[in-house]
């Protein structure tokens, strides 16, 4: 049965929720009151282009923002409603995030960078753990200096994984990679939602990568557009680039 039937549970449920940036005197409409919900264990697409509202969308899901109006509910809870420390509580608990850019600690190894994560959480991975996860095991010792643009991001979402989050964002986490080593992290990326059941909700601008969902969320214009269910979910090496 796809994971985004019926009979599964939400992770996250966004009501409403619109973002207006004021300029001046002029207001932007980052979102005009989306309504969207994440399923437990699900792998979703955003899809659309630069400008269209995803990134404003995951930062309000992930607790790094909040909206205009509308609501958050996190199982139920209602995060918009949530004290700034209360916030820092669920994304420490709760989220994981995987951006375009690494954000890795030059001066720490793999493993290092990893075990930041670890020794604050709840019920961590060990840092090795995370790293075989994505494939980077014989790689724990190096610096990310030593490693290619594709094991850094692989780094950066075995950091991301090691706290064991109930929900994986991840803003265009291939954006800055060539189409090989954007491969590997993709896979990287399926792995954890498929053995860890991760809720997962993957930004891309690249049509391409949308065969890889359960659902795909089309973005447009601060709304969405369309929602669509992949009955047949492609691997990696299915795709054609």
């Amino acid at each position: 049965m796809n994971k985004a039937g019926a009979e599964s549970g939400q992770t996250l449920a966004a009501r409403g929720l619109t973002k207006i940036y004021t300029t001046g005197a002029v207001d932007v409409y980052a979102l005009r009151g989306v309504d969207l919900e994440l399923f437990d264990g699900e792998l979703a697409v955003l899809l659309g282009p630069s400008g269209s509202g995803k990134s404003t969308l995951l930062n309000i899901l992930g607790g790094l923002d909040v909206p205009t109006s509308g609501q958050v509910l996190f199982r139920g809870r209602e995060l918009t409603a949530l004290s700034d420390a209360k916030l820092t509580r669920y994304r420490r608990d709760h989220v994981g995030f995987v951006f375009q850019f690494y954000n890795l600690i030059s001066s720490l190894t793999a493993r290092e960078n990893v075990a930041l994560v670890t020794e604050i959480a709840k019920n961590p991975m060990t840092p090795e753990e995370a790293l075989e996860m994505v494939g980077l095991e014989t790689r724990i010792h190096h610096f990310p200096a030593q490693l290619s643009g594709g094991e850094q991001q692989r780094v950066a979402i075995a950091r991301a994984i090691a706290k064991r989050p109930d929900i994986l964002l991840c803003d265009e986490p291939t954006g800055a990679l060539d189409i090989s080593t954007g491969a590997k992290v993709l896979e990287a990326l399926q792995r954890v939602n498929r053995e860890l059941g991760t809720t997962t909700a993957l930004i891309t601008h690249n049509a391409i990568i949308a065969e890889i969902a359960e659902r795909v969320i089309r973005f447009a214009d601060g709304q969405i557009a369309e929602v669509q269910v992949n009955e047949h979910q492609k691997a990696i090496s299915e795709l054609n680039w």
